[in-house]
């Protein structure tokens, strides 16, 4: 039975952050496997690719696997192995190298979650009507929901462990490459919008609407 290459990285996210957690030297492996400023330029550059795998806790490693589950394997359909992980990888990492201007240098960063923005924003542009029976929505629209949240974020200055910063650096990064590999993008693009207006209209309007009518 042919395993997806995306599998085989969720099964090494899981495997690699439950080293992490429980082992007794925890500290070690932050400062020699978890991205930071101050690890680049101490010529660890292998953390570039070992923070994507270790997550902080179980509510971290389980949102990112599920993202990754979704989008990854229908990025594999599509485009194949090569692609895929071509992207996930260039992605996160260079995401991570530009989050480190907007970073303290001894801030560490650890996750896949920037890696995956940058796959939901290619998906977005070449199987937006893919339905994910996990969100219940076509993942074009869960890509531009959770994307416009992040960008609310980083625009208010939200606080917190989460780097939302990195998350819209990774899906920015996904833009060109989906617009290279998806042949009718523009279409693609239009349809999420569409898609986009349709969620908003019915957030906004029809949900308050059917309870005023409740009440």
């Amino acid at each position: 039975m042919h395993l997806n290459r995306i599998n085989l990285i969720i099964i090494i996210c899981i495997i690699a952050s439950l080293l992490y957690w429980y082992t007794e030297r925890t500290e070690w492996a932050t400062e020699y496997f978890a991205f930071s400023g101050e690890n680049l330029l101490k010529g660890r550059v292998w953390t570039l690719v070992s923070a994507l795998f270790l997550h902080a806790d179980p509510m971290h490693l389980f949102g990112n696997m599920v993202f990754l589950f979704v989008f990854g394997n229908t990025l594999e359909r599509e485009l194949k192995t090569q692609k895929t992980l071509s992207a996930f990888f260039s992605g996160g990492i260079i995401t991570l190298l530009l989050g480190s201007f907007f970073y303290e240098p001894s801030t560490f960063l650890i996750g896949a979650s920037a890696a995956i923005f940058t796959l939901t924003a290619i998906v977005m542009l070449i199987k937006p009507l893919k339905f994910s029976f996990l969100f219940l929505m076509p993942q074009g629209l869960v890509a531009i929901i959770y994307f416009t949240y992040n960008l609310f974020a980083v625009y208010f200055s939200i606080q917190g462990n989460i780097a939302y910063i990195s998350h819209v650096i990774g899906f920015l990064i996904g833009i060109p490459l989906g617009i290279a590999w998806g042949e009718e993008w523009i279409k693609n693009l239009l349809i999420t919008i569409g898609l986009f207006f349709i969620y908003i209209f019915f957030l906004i309007v029809l949900i308050p609407f059917f309870i005023q009518m409740l009440l």
